[in-house]
């Protein structure tokens, strides 16, 4: 059997990974892996997660099961900060995940046993892992226009004139915020005008949440997800903790569901069930010390502070990069990189270029030209304006 298997193809991501572990030069940068760190170099345990766990420690008496769909208390805990009260609780249905990405694979999967013939939008770029997920499931799948690359901001015309030939009954992926990988974002006036264009098709809203607070700020990032909450009559969500929370590894994330009322207890009783037949109970640790801070009132504001510090570290070294950058090159080409937010942003230079980056100046980033703004700090910065001011020239 195991000899009928077929090599699968390497991700670029993981591969930019080992290639950086394995280069020996004293002096490179990580611009590729997705992870947020400190000035240092380190991605922290936040002290509201470390005292959580401290807490769960003393106090936890058993480690059994909680329930397929997670502790209930996780699912209110998140609906709270994600939705607060934007649509009526009995509408909601939710499972906690392995992670962001597990949250997706339900969804999908969702999407497949309930609606077969649904093709799924895609914004073009988007997350590596959307479309391998959806290729996997063999579930019919297409793009639509959103990054213009000249200007560094959203190409919002075509992106509405793509999504005027969705289906009913389609399924339209959104970035909630901080898009990934461009850094480029619709405003709420935008936004309004997506949601009206999808109930106008009969399409629903899948809303990849995976970094509230990185980007305005943790009810600013929300807006939009409680606007498509409001406005649409079906949603799926699939939310992250990874990023916000810092709790990469403990594998925590959630999918909901928003619809009539009167299908609430079906719609969760087949999300149990797709729970039971991957992974039958889902991770607790993390979602424990989620709903922990969520919960208690010190520990929420001990947490808002220290995300709300990892917000400003990033906004000040988008500014700083666009900053050096015309320093060096002399124009405004990358000043779209202190307009956009969260974790990541293009540059919009050439796979070659990115190419010489690494062999020439250790300089490690994806070969679409997507860098990790987090992966920098003030020593790095100038480094990286002057190299790539040498590749371009």
């Amino acid at each position: 059997m195991l000899t009928e298997l077929k090599a699968q193809p390497a991700d670029k991501i993981l591969q930019l990974i080992q290639m950086f572990k394995d280069d020996p030069r004293p002096v490179k940068i990580d611009l590729g892996v997705g992870v947020y760190k400190d000035a240092t170099g380190l991605t922290p345990v936040m002290r509201a997660v470390k005292a959580a766990e401290k807490t769960l420690w003393e106090t936890q008496t058993t480690k059994t099961y909680t329930g397929l769909a997670g502790d209930p208390a996780f699912a209110t805990a998140m609906a709270g900060m994600i939705l607060a009260g934007a649509v009526a609780d009995d509408r909601i249905a939710a499972v906690a995940t392995p992670g962001g990405t597990g949250a997706i694979r339900q969804a999908l999967e969702l999407v497949r046993m309930a609606a077969p013939q649904a093709t799924v939008w895609l914004s073009n770029p988007t997350w590596p892992n959307h479309p391998s997920i959806i290729r996997y499931l063999g579930i019919p799948m297409r793009e639509y226009r959103y990054f213009d690359a000249e200007s560094g901001a959203v190409d919002f015309d075509g992106m509405m004139a793509d999504l005027d030939a969705v289906k009913p009954g389609d399924v339209v992926l959104l970035h909630g915020c901080c898009h990934n990988p461009t850094g480029a974002n619709l405003n709420m006036v935008e936004w309004a005008a997506v949601a009206a264009l999808l109930n106008r098709r009969h399409a629903v809203p899948l809303v990849d949440l995976a970094y509230q607070g990185f980007g305005d700020g943790l009810e600013e990032d929300a807006a939009p997800t409680r606007l498509i909450a409001r406005e649409c009559p079906e949603v799926l969500i699939a939310a992250s903790c990874s990023k916000n929370f810092g709790i990469y590894r403990e594998r925590t994330g959630i999918l909901m569901t928003i619809g009539d009322a009167g299908l609430r207890a079906v719609t969760q009783g087949n999300l149990a069930f797709l729970n039971r037949q991957n992974y039958s109970f889902p991770p607790d640790h993390g979602a424990r010390l989620v709903t922990m801070i969520l919960e208690n009132a010190a520990l929420t504001a001990l947490w808002k502070s220290e995300l709300e510090e990892v917000r400003l570290n990033m906004l000040t070294l988008r500014q700083a990069l666009a900053d050096a950058l015309r320093a060096e090159t002399g124009s405004d080409r990358f000043g779209f990189v202190g307009a956009h937010r969260g974790m990541f942003s293009r540059l919009g230079i050439t796979a070659d270029q990115v190419e010489r980056l690494r062999v020439e100046h250790g300089i490690y980033m994806v070969g679409d030209s997507r860098l990790n703004i987090a992966g920098l700090n003030a020593q790095t910065v100038p480094v990286l304006a002057k190299a790539v001011a040498q590749v371009i020239r």
